[in-house]
């Protein structure tokens, strides 16, 4: 294979601004033992929860109805629902939509557009109301909104402003009601699927060390430097298809600390095991399966959703099998810290629960427009944190539902920009430009004070924490993003030692308000099990 090595010139600059403070953390140390992140697939925080904790209650839908004094949300409520400034905007033409809700017969919808570039253009420098001409994708669902004759038509871009409420999403609707959520949580940067992963194993996109085909997916970031702000294919992946643009990550990772601390630790994607064989008799890099409410076969394993696959460091090519049940998340084995879904069942049913997991769902259940959507996805969501809430090491757990992008689905709310860029692909405050001054974060390579092509924050998503430390019914305002999660892995298992070489999670907000760990004891003993095709609680009744 020909790897070509990156050295690519300086195409402008910009002047370093000052750093922000970073945050102070409490470490929540001896607490939480285990960490599960549940990183799921493009969905906005309005597209899940825009009404919560409202939802419409029609017959034939599982029903959803708030505790008492659940906390209201930075929702879709008055003029945002009825005179949204993307139904005003002439721009818009005639896909010019208000917000309008989806039932659970329009579960399978089309993927929108996601772009680093479109959905900078879709915020209109904070405005919010360019979705349905930057971000915006016609598809399936039905032609038509359910409701009154004249409601906005779903066959053109204005699908884009569609949104699910508890009477769909009911199982994360019941576990935001049962533990806690954020409703500022944001991307790391703007941008797709890759982006949004590699951001959450390392904070830093910039670094790109090789380049296999098309260089679409990437800008010059400055110093000679590259950045990634796409979804190329990893080139150490033997799954990667050879005909798209592949790419190779330098700098560290969380992976990387966590081995030198001799922490356990593992990436577990359904699909990465190619010896499996499925019901179907698929196998190899072709495993599927079928998805009746999408109406397609879907390829099991996604090459770009796999952090990890991108750093030599922690890469495992050939998908190489653990040893043994007993070696997963240990170091110094052949899978690398890389394995299959499964695995993790199997590992902890064996005991050996590693102390940091990352969860990735086949593709049909991991909530991406297009391939799955939010009742596969119910499923998966449901089957994961059932088996961890029974589980004897559950008073130690806490396990975190988070999302890679946005896939460009309307949200209301502008996110702070604390990172600048001037790249040919910014266009947030200007053509050329997002952004307009401190902090800046550098690249990974020497003497780079600013790595470009990593504008941020950028769109808002959903985060849930459900644990026994977690608060009851609760939700937190404070600013966070993806990084966030890498904070809190860092502070409870590394002593608060951060990445560096220009990594977010300097920035960084604080999860410590979702938890409580005053007590010698987690407070949130309930043990809460959900019906997995509805999402309603089956107990504690």
């Amino acid at each position: 294979m020909v790897r070509l090595l990156l050295s690519l010139a300086l195409v402008g600059s910009v002047a370093v601004g000052q750093q922000a403070k970073a945050p102070t953390h409490s470490a929540p140390a001896g607490k939480l033992k285990h960490i599960v992140v549940i990183f799921q697939e493009n969905v906005s925080f309005d597209h899940y929860f825009g009404t919560y904790p409202h939802a419409l209650n029609p017959p034939g839908e599982p029903r959803f109805v708030a505790l008492p004094d659940t906390p209201e949300v930075a929702g879709l409520r008055g003029d945002l629902l009825t005179r949204n400034g993307n139904a005003t905007n002439a721009e818009n033409g005639g896909d010019a939509a208000n917000p309008f809700r989806l039932d659970r017969s329009q579960a399978a919808t089309a993927d929108q557009h996601h772009d680093y570039r479109a959905e900078q253009l879709a915020f209109d420098h904070g405005k919010m109301d360019l979705f349905p001409r930057y971000t915006g994708r016609s598809g399936p669902p039905p032609d038509r909104a359910p409701g009154e004759a004249g409601d906005p038509p779903l066959n053109n871009q204005g699908l884009v402003m569609g949104y699910y409420d508890g009477n769909t999403v009911t199982a994360l609707w019941n576990y935001a009601q049962h533990y806690a959520m954020s409703d500022h949580s944001f991307g790391t940067t703007f941008g797709p699927s890759t982006v949004g992963a590699i951001n959450l194993v390392s904070g830093q996109t910039n670094g790109v060390t090789e380049v296999i085909g098309g260089r679409g997916t990437l800008v010059e970031g400055g110093g000679g430097s590259v950045t990634d702000i796409g979804d190329p294919n990893p080139v150490h992946d033997i799954c990667s298809n050879s005909n798209g643009a592949r790419i190779g990550m330098g700098g560290p990772n969380i992976g990387n600390l966590l081995t030198s601390a001799k922490v356990t630790w593992g990436w577990f994607q359904g699909g990465f095991d190619v010896q499996a064989v499925n019901l179907d008799r698929s196998t190899g890099c072709l495993r599927q399966h079928h998805s009746e409410i999408v109406g397609r076969d879907e390829r099991d394993y996604v090459p770009h959703h796999e952090p990890f696959q991108y750093y030599l460091s922690t890469a495992n090519p050939d998908h190489l099998r653990p040893t043994s049940t007993a070696m997963i998340g240990h170091d110094g084995d052949r899978g690398r810290h890389q394995y299959d879904l499964e695995d993790f069942f199997a590992a902890v049913d064996a005991g050996n629960f590693p102390a940091v997991s990352f969860l990735k769902a086949m593709a049909y259940q991991n909530g991406h427009a297009g391939n799955s959507d939010p009742l596969d996805e119910q499923q998966f969501l449901v089957r994961v944190v059932n088996f961890l809430e029974q589980r004897p090491e559950w008073d130690s757990t806490a396990v975190i539902i988070a999302y890679d992008d946005s896939d460009g689905w309307y949200d209301h709310l502008s996110s702070p920009i604390v990172n600048s860029s001037r790249s040919s692909q910014d266009a947030y405050t200007s053509d050329g430009v997002c952004g307009e001054g401190a902090p800046r974060l550098p690249g990974i390579g020497p003497g780079n004070p600013h790595a470009e092509g990593r504008c941020g924050y950028g769109p808002r998503l959903p985060l849930v924490v459900i644990s026994p430390w977690a608060r009851a019914n609760f939700v937190a305002h404070n600013i966070t993003d993806q990084t966030s999660i890498l904070r809190l892995i860092e502070d409870t298992f590394l002593h608060g030692r951060r990445l560096g070489k220009g990594s977010y999670d300097r920035l960084s907000g604080s999860l410590d308000p979702l938890f409580d760990f005053s007590g010698a004891k987690p407070h949130n003993t309930q043990r809460l099990r959900l019906d997995a095709e509805s999402g309603e609680i089956i107990e504690p009744k």
